[in-house]
């Protein structure tokens, strides 16, 4: 009975044995490592097979002996080996390293081995080293591709940003900013550009607010299809053929009619929303014309409304009808807004939240605080849009004991 005890016993330890060698060589399989020892005395070189799999190397060939090791190891990487096996014949702690070796021959794929040793020490000394290797060649692979991508995006952002700072100054030399708010006689008007947060979104807003030759203000705003340069370089001819037009004097309707032919014959595959006005300081009635673009908003007496708008499409359509002519006197204390539709569309909301938004804003603007109630507006309607910039003109009437001296 004791022998059939002790056989079954030594069954049991010889499986766990076996169980436990599967165990090790899947996980080396899965972490693609492997164990290897040298010794220094005897020569002797002993791999587990995943070593045999990391350098491409038949196991009936037996491993690679410590001398031929180096044959396989990119040269520009020796140092690593050399400092490596230096390290741990004379000290006692492992020392780890990292180099590049040739699989087969030393003429095949390269590959990145991670190589963990300790010495093997007897009473004389180390008479060997044993430790682990794995290939980490995939690790390093994905890393230099991590670097590579950030690279590439650092590149990418310094040119956006390159081209960014390009396209704004072409814009603020093809459209200058006013010197200031304009003061009349009995208005004030302020502008604001407000660019898209995205270099690529960049377009063709515009505005335009000069004296006419017969005492009125040109007051204008509009939006060339596309982005881009060529959207800015359309922009640019259709603000200043409208610049040398509104010298002839007439009315705003006869403007537009006069640009769309400019978009249909000149400007081919582009279409433009405007609006047209002007403003006589005098009298502070608006003679106004638009062109597919959003209607004007007024604020007057604390209630804010969008402006009827006479008949008129889009420049660059064929259209038979004429642009119609509304006027607008605008009383002591009305604001005025004229937009293009950057200020209020976006993709998260409906255009007509957008709206809804501005004309709240508006509420809170006057002509006494027309610049710093233009920042709070754009602030309240949630700054400038990522998709698409933008234009905003406003015309301030001052209530009348503003206009009063002292």
């Amino acid at each position: 009975m004791a022998e059939v005890i002790g056989a079954a016993e030594l069954l049991g330890r010889e499986s766990d044995a076996e169980l436990l060698a599967v165990r090790l060589a899947h996980a080396q399989r899965l972490g693609n490592m492997g164990w290897a020892e040298w010794h220094l005395h005897t020569g002797e070189t002993i791999w587990s097979d995943q070593v045999y799999v990391i350098f491409g190397r038949d196991p009936a060939l037996g491993p690679i002996p410590l001398p031929e090791l180096a044959d396989l190891v990119e040269p520009a990487d020796m140092g690593a080996l050399d400092r490596l096996l230096w390290s741990v014949v004379r000290g006692i702690e492992p020392v780890q390293a990292e180099f590049r070796i040739r699989r087969g021959a030393g003429t095949g794929e390269l590959r990145d081995l991670r190589v963990v040793l300790e010495p093997l020490s007897a009473p004389g000394g180390p008479v060997g080293m044993h430790g682990v290797i794995q290939d980490i060649t995939g690790r390093r692979r994905a890393e230099r591709m991590v670097s590579e991508s950030r690279r590439q995006l650092l590149e990418a952002r310094e040119r956006a940003a390159e081209e960014r700072h390009v396209m704004l100054a072409m814009r603020e030399a093809i459209l200058p900013g006013p010197a200031g708010r304009l003061e009349l006689p009995h208005a004030r008007i302020a502008v604001r550009y407000v660019p898209a947060e995205k270099t690529a979104n960049l377009g063709g807003d515009w505005f335009e607010a000069a004296p006419t030759p017969d005492g009125r203000l040109l007051l204008a705003i509009g939006d060339v299809s596309g982005h881009g340069l060529p959207a800015i370089a359309r922009m640019a001819q259709l603000r200043h053929a409208l610049v040398g037009l509104a010298m002839t004097g007439r009315p705003a309707h006869r403007l537009l009619a006069w640009l769309n032919e400019l978009v249909m014959h000149q400007l081919k595959d582009t279409t433009a929303t405007a609006i047209i006005g002007h403003l006589d300081p005098e009298t502070r009635v608006l003679a106004w014309s638009q062109a597919g673009n959003l209607a004007p908003v007024l604020v007057r007496d604390g209630v804010a409304t969008r402006l009827t708008q006479p008949r008129g499409v889009l420049l660059g359509a064929d259209w038979p009808g004429p642009y119609e002519l509304a006027t607008t006197r605008l009383l002591p204390g009305d604001l005025l807004l004229m937009f293009t539709d950057g200020l209020v569309e976006r993709r998260t909301r409906d255009i007509d939240v957008g709206l809804d938004l501005v004309m709240a804003a508006a509420r809170d603007v006057s002509a006494r605080d027309l610049e710093p109630g233009l920042d709070r507006l754009l602030a309240r309607i949630g700054g400038p849009n990522p998709e698409d910039d933008a234009c905003l003109l406003a015309v301030g009437v001052p209530a009348r004991e503003e206009e009063r001296p002292g």
